[in-house]
């Protein structure tokens, strides 16, 4: 795979952290994930990686993870700025011992400016982007886009990008650096189009009222006779004739009143089921397709041919290389966590003695029956 024999080491963090070790992981990376609880309930993108439960405030701990980071290409922190440089393990600390060592950053703010130090979550990110304010319907308050925008798009995922940008960069110069990337840049970076497209007349009227935010009629979702939704994106006007004539409303101007052809579309659309409807517009190539809850995306004809999701309903990872494509990274059957230490220590030419020790001495916690 594209990552073979690059090693990441992942503190834990909340998810957009996990999201970029698993991308990276899915990709050919070997992922170790620094946890500081053994049992950690909330986390549920471990998928593929190993763990190592490290009390970092402790000096030897300390000591430990500098030797530990000799051997690896990438570090992702998930903390506020200064955290691990209050802990011995900044980037003047641990690319002194491995000039090497890609040292990812990834939080709200970014590692500087005023609200660098303060706290957040997706929904503030977006909206100090700007991008907030692009979302909602006509007469509504901006809606988060849940937690995908920031935690998912513009930190787990262009994190990844920056980590890769920096790993081929190294393969020029041989040597790492910062990746410092603040989800309030990567969700505006993300809406780049958005931004540079505000003076075409698509973009003239108020939130919820333009041609992609819900505004137009032939843009939007409506609800089927049984209770399940439709898409519509007939933009194009060879594909919105299609539309309006497989709907039976010929006559129906693309520019009307909207208000009035978004109520004649809306009753009849809810004359059939979304089944009935999908199956009618999957002879029609005019962009309408059913909206699917997310357990049944995997059951879709096309996403089956595709195989783009797994036994499990879980997505597989995209895009997919012609020849070195990514895969689901599984760990196979469970270990415990001395189990884990073994496998991660090992690799990096340790030896079952010396990783004993580090457990009897306290830098490593395992289960409770691997103990002495």
């Amino acid at each position: 795979m594209a990552l073979r024999g690059i090693r990441v080491l992942e503190f834990v963090g909340l998810a957009p952290g996990p999201f970029c070790g698993k991308i990276l992981a899915d990709f050919g990376a070997t992922v170790t994930r620094i946890d500081k609880v053994i049992e950690n309930p909330i986390e549920c993108l471990q998928s593929g990686k190993n763990t190592l439960v490290v009390n970092i405030k402790k000096a030897e701990a300390q000591n430990f993870i500098k030797s530990l980071c000799k051997s690896y290409d990438v570090l992702i922190d998930p903390f506020r700025p200064g955290v691990l440089e209050k802990n011995n393990l900044g980037p003047s600390d641990l690319m002194k011992e491995n000039p090497r060592l890609i040292y990812a950053r990834l939080t709200g703010f970014g590692q500087s400016g005023p609200l660098a130090n303060r706290s957040g979550h997706d929904i503030n990110y977006v909206a100090l982007s700007g991008m907030l304010s692009f979302l909602g319907r006509k007469g509504e308050k901006p809606t988060p886009p849940i937690n995908l925008l920031a935690d998912f798009a513009s930190g787990g995922l262009l994190c990844a990008f920056g980590i890769c940008l920096a790993l081929l960069e190294r393969h020029h110069s041989g040597k790492g650096q910062i990746v410092d990337n603040s989800m309030v840049e990567g969700s505006a970076y993300i809406g780049s189009w958005l931004i540079a497209s505000q003076k075409l007349p698509i973009w003239s009227k108020p939130r919820g009222e333009n041609t992609l935010d819900s505004g137009a009629f032939y843009y939007d979702t409506y609800e089927t006779k049984d209770g399940k939704f439709m898409s519509v994106g007939a933009l194009e006007p060879q594909f919105y004739a299609l539309f309006v004539e497989t709907l039976g409303l010929d006559n129906l101007e693309q520019y009307d009143d909207n208000d009035t052809a978004k109520k004649l579309v809306s009753e009849r659309f809810l004359t059939k089921t979304q089944k009935e409807w999908s199956e009618i517009f999957e002879k029609v190539d005019a962009c309408v397709f059913p909206v699917l809850d997310w357990q049944d995306a995997g059951g879709h004809e096309h996403n089956k041919f595709r195989q783009s999701f797994d036994k499990n309903g879980l997505p597989k990872p995209a895009p997919r290389l012609g020849r070195t494509p990514g895969q689901l990274a599984d760990n196979g059957q469970v270990k415990d966590l001395y189990e884990q230490a073994v496998t991660i220590l090992k690799d990096i030419g340790m030896t079952e003695k010396e990783i004993r020790k580090l457990v009897d001495i306290g830098v490593i916690q395992v289960n409770s029956r691997n103990k002495l």
